[in-house]
């Protein structure tokens, strides 16, 4: 099985078909002449979609989700609002998988992203954020940078993923992975967890040198790398989401050790269902040491 660990409901409110059943329909349709089973449905933008009260907002995402085994709805959280803990707990009764979340107007050290952050830990769920550069037509990039997502290494027992492997930044993206890993080494009761959306973000002619740096690092990633495209549900581009597949499946295969048909099956499936709580697998990662 393989899966889309980043689909967006809706990019620009005036492009978007508002019916869940339609688009759900034409989604299943593309994903499976991609060669995919299902995937992460993101609800939409709340800045964007900034008419659409939060109860709209999340079930647009359940509705498109509803039936189908294989998509899993995640609500879009602006942390900045003052009702945003209520909002998650709305959405965690509702059912979503997990949450998203992008930094355009606050740093992950915000107290009131931390303090979401915290409430998603406590109800069980993930986070997915953008980390790199963001193409929201405004001065975000400092709220973006990988490393400020050390902030969150305090939250204990959270699960949260970088997208788009922190473009430009990927080697920072790698150190800050390093950081977390060594972070559980030493304090296990912790137990917080990064995984890297390997989702573009990256031009083409810079893919394959950012999975160099990710596939060659002494760190092992076997267990924390997600594939995503970055589609959306009105109009899921299927030749995307195949070339992306194809170019990514080339690189495994040239900068992977060991069993590499385990490790995509790890990337395109079995890493998404762990990050939102489906598999109870508990991989076995070597951490490097100082002098080792």
């Amino acid at each position: 099985m393989r899966l889309d660990g980043h689909i967006h409901t809706g990019l620009e409110k005036s492009e978007y078909i508002v019916d869940p059943a339609r688009n759900q329909k034409d989604l299943m349709e593309r994903l499976s002449k991609a060669g995919l089973d299902g995937g992460v449905i993101l609800s939409v933008d709340p800045l964007k979609f900034a008419d659409w009260d939060p109860e709209r907002r999340l079930q647009d995402c359940l509705d498109t989700c509803k039936g189908q085994e294989h998509l899993y709805p995640f609500y879009y959280l602006n942390p900045l609002e003052s009702d945003a803990l209520d909002q998650i707990d709305m959405a965690a009764k509702a059912g979503v998988y997990g949450f998203k979340m992008i930094c355009t107007l606050y740093a992950p050290s915000d107290e009131r992203c931390l303090r979401a952050c915290e409430r998603i830990a406590q109800v069980g769920k993930p986070v997915l954020f953008h980390s790199g550069i963001c193409w929201d037509g405004v001065n975000s990039c400092n709220n973006n940078r990988p490393g400020n997502f050390e902030a969150l290494i305090e939250i204990p027992h959270l699960k949260f993923c970088l997208a788009h492997i922190s473009w430009p930044w990927y080697d920072e993206c790698i150190a800050v992975y390093g950081k977390f890993n060594n972070a559980y080494y030493r304090r296990p009761e912790m137990s917080c967890e990064m995984f890297i959306d390997v989702t573009p973000g990256t031009p083409r002619r810079h893919r394959e040198d950012a999975f160099r740096h990710l596939l060659t690092c002494d760190y092992e990633l076997r267990y924390n790398l997600i594939f995503g495209t970055d589609c959306n549900t009105s109009k899921y581009n299927t030749s995307w989401a195949v070339e992306w597949q194809q170019r990514d499946d080339a690189l495994y295969e040239k900068y992977c050790d060991g069993d590499v048909e385990d490790f995509k099956e790890h990337v395109y499936c079995r890493n998404i269902l762990r990050f939102i709580g489906v598999s109870d697998e508990k991989p076995e990662k070597a951490i490097p040491m100082v002098g080792e």
